[in-house]
């Protein structure tokens, strides 16, 4: 597995996507009065190919999924042409594909004399022999025609649906209930639309200094690897050493260094301009892209662990080396680039760790900051160090400590991974890696790296340990802080360092931790305390805030009733912005008592994917095409974006009775006088029109 690079090989995937390899086509064809075949059929460009619907551990398969109707079943199994078997070095199984032109058939037996309508989407993966693209699911539809024969066996469609979604492999049709309690959101149409206040209408973009100061810490942590720090002293004594006076060697550094911050710059916005940061941030909440990202940092962990090595080819690295033997700008620009591929496999986990976080801000300026965080910090060694050469003396020589943070950033990537994972968890809300699951993970593996630390174990490649540095017993001292200050939140604790990172408090298996009473993490609040009439549909979370979850309807109405204005919360189940908020801002007294007696909270998730009930699909014109929504979370994500022009999370929205933004939206911003003051100013505005 030497020959891994798996980052590279996900970030052309991401680059590429905007091309089109495959072409699908849908026909119908009837059998008999009642059944007919709908024939998928996908025209794969050369060199390319998708995967079957085999059920896989690997590659994605081709899926369908088909929207329940008591007008129509599912006839056994759909069915493809023989696959191509082969075994993939890259997966290490044996894989199933299809090339150039390939059907897939599902037989249905309609059980209406009408016009039947078979709605649903279909996904795929396509790769070639260096990359592969995740397409966007698309939707599909056929309009067929039942007699008065199919109507009479209705009785027996009616036995297999149900308000979610039956998705169609290989293996089996299987219908998934994902019924949806409390969505009865009245449908958003462009006709209703709110215009924000004008010139008011944008959140707050104050996350870009702690996306810069990550990136930094990043790159400080790259520069600490045996990838990249061997290459100071080198570099910069290459630098003094070609150059006529000590003026030009500063000056080419200075230069080199530039061209560093550049090429990482240009990465960042490169990928942000290509999809938007809207596209960026539901990339980044998408189920399937976080757990492959949870699998791309496994193996990354793996590597910095010790069990392979990433390179990149060397025919390709020697051929950028050599260009940077040419003089001037160019072999300095050469030298650069060359710098980044050489130290690949140690700055590749910590850019796409970054990229990925910075993206899912949903702002175009988070890229850039991240990355400009990251290769400032990468590249100031060696503009420092070509201004004061004499500096090089205090280098520490090179050996096995770098070995030792390699493996420090092995444990880290595992402890990262489990955020993703997480993420794709809460998304579907899955219930898998709950809140005590991910605490238990962590404990076990800072503990692990306290312990490696102190010289208890080694890896394959560290040298003995004759003793214990300042340096790694300051660092074990911050891994066994972590364990201790984790080992509460296995009892309830809420660990507000790590709000955001760990599955929230309502996500546990019991919501005050072992033994704690009954689970689910929320209370249905007492029809005692509300009107009844709602009192089903209020909870109240772990800070007592009474609020709507996922039913924008039923808090309107509630405002209405009560004289209050309507504070609507766009948040997500994977956000971690909106953890901070509901972790630092909400509890303040001041704040708690203004959204429990002065507004009515409504919180709307815009990444879950459950499905609607069929009756609340919507056909919608989005991103410059109709489609039809049918998951909750893309009804509120298309009211955040459509309503108010915005996709961060979280958003903020004062209305009054008639949905008329009465302040600026508000987005994350953890200073809680400007959040007493905003809300006192919603409520002010309110209160003087009525």
């Amino acid at each position: 597995m030497k020959r891994i690079f798996l980052l590279l090989f996900f970030i052309s995937s991401v680059l590429s996507a905007q091309v089109v390899h495959v072409k699908w086509s849908m026909e119908s064809k009837k059998v008999s009065d009642c059944e007919y075949d709908l024939i998928f059929k996908a025209k794969v460009d050369k060199y390319w190919h998708i995967w079957s619907i085999m059920p896989s551990d690997g590659p994605n398969p081709t899926s369908f999924t088909f929207t329940p109707s008591k007008d129509y079943q599912l006839v056994g199994k759909i069915k493809e042409p023989k696959p191509h078997k082969e075994y993939d070095k890259q997966f290490e199984m044996d894989v199933y594909s299809h090339e150039g032109v390939v059907a897939f058939t599902q037989r249905v037996k309609l059980a209406s004399s009408n016009l039947v309508t078979i709605k649903g989407k279909y996904e795929y993966q396509t790769c070639d022999s260096m990359q592969c693209i995740f397409p966007p699911a698309d939707d599909f539809k056929f309009d067929l025609q039942g007699t008065p024969l199919c109507a009479s066996q209705n009785s027996v469609v009616e036995t297999v649906t149900t308000a979610g979604t039956t998705t169609v492999s290989g293996d089996s049709a299987a219908v998934s209930d994902a019924s949806v309690n409390n969505t009865n959101t009245t449908a958003v149409s462009e006709a209703e639309a709110v215009t924000p206040v004008a010139g008011e209408g944008k959140a707050s973009d104050k996350g870009w200094l702690a996306i810069f100061l990550a990136g930094f810490i990043g790159g400080f942590a790259a520069l600490l690897t045996p990838c990249v720090f061997p290459m100071i002293p080198m570099n910069v004594s290459f630098f003094t050493k070609r150059s006529k006076n000590k003026a030009e060697g500063m000056k080419n550094a200075l230069i080199y260094a530039s061209f560093i911050i550049l090429l990482y710059v240009g990465l960042g916005l490169g990928v942000t301009l290509i999809f938007g940061a809207g596209a960026l941030h539901t990339l980044s909440t998408n189920v399937w892209f976080n757990l492959a990202f949870f699998v791309l940092l496994l193996v990354f962990a793996a590597s910095f662990l010790g069990a392979f090595e990433i390179v990149l080819p060397s025919a390709f690295v020697n051929k950028m080396d050599s260009k940077a033997d040419k003089g001037g700008l160019i072999g300095i620009f050469f030298m650069a680039f060359t710098l980044a591929l050489v130290s690949f496999s140690c700055t590749g986990p910590i850019i796409g760790t970054l990229l990925v976080e910075a993206a899912s801000t949903g702002s175009l300026s988070g890229p850039f900051w991240g990355m400009f965080g990251f290769a400032l910090a990468l590249s100031l060694p060696f503009g420092l160090f070509a201004a004061f050469p004499g500096w090089l003396n205090s280098l520490p020589s090179s050996g096995g400590w770098l070995n030792s943070v390699k493996v420090v950033l092995g444990f880290l990537e595992l402890a990262l991974a489990l955020k993703f994972a997480s993420n794709a968890d809460l998304v579907v809300q899955a219930g898998y890696l709950t809140r005590e699951v991910f605490i238990g993970l962590w404990i076990v593996i800072f503990l692990l790296q306290g312990l490696y630390l102190i010289g208890v174990f080694k890896t394959s490649h560290d040298s003995d340990l004759k003793s214990v540095s300042v340096t790694r017993l300051m660092f074990a001292i911050a891994s066994f802080f972590i364990v201790i200050y984790l080992i509460p939140g296995m009892f309830g604790a809420p660990l507000k360092l790590f709000s955001g990172i760990l599955p929230p408090l309502e996500y546990s298996e019991s919501p005050h931790g072992f033994g704690g009473g009954n689970g689910g993490g929320h209370q249905t609040t007492s029809s005692s305390n509300v009107d009844p009439e709602f009192a089903k549909d209020i909870e109240t979370n772990k800070n007592g805030i009474v609020h709507f979850k996922n039913n924008y309807a039923a808090a309107l109405a509630y405002a209405k009733k009560t004289g209050k204005p309507l504070m609507v919360d766009f948040t997500g189940h994977a956000c971690a912005n909106c953890r901070k908020t509901e972790d630092y801002v909400w509890p303040d007294p001041e704040v708690t008592k203004r959204l429990n007696n002065d507004v009515v909270l409504v919180s709307l998730y815009v990444d879950d994917k459950r499905s609607l009930d069929p009756k609340d699909y919507m056909t919608v014109e989005w991103y410059g095409k109709q489609r039809e929504i049918t998951d909750i979370g893309d009804k509120f994500k298309y009211m955040e974006e459509t309503l108010y022009g915005q996709s961060t999370q979280p958003l903020y929205v004062i209305l009054d009775h008639n949905e008329k933004p009465l302040n600026p939206v508000r987005g994350y911003d953890p200073n809680i006088p400007d959040y007493i003051k905003w809300l006192d100013e919603g409520i002010s505005k309110f209160k003087a029109s009525k």
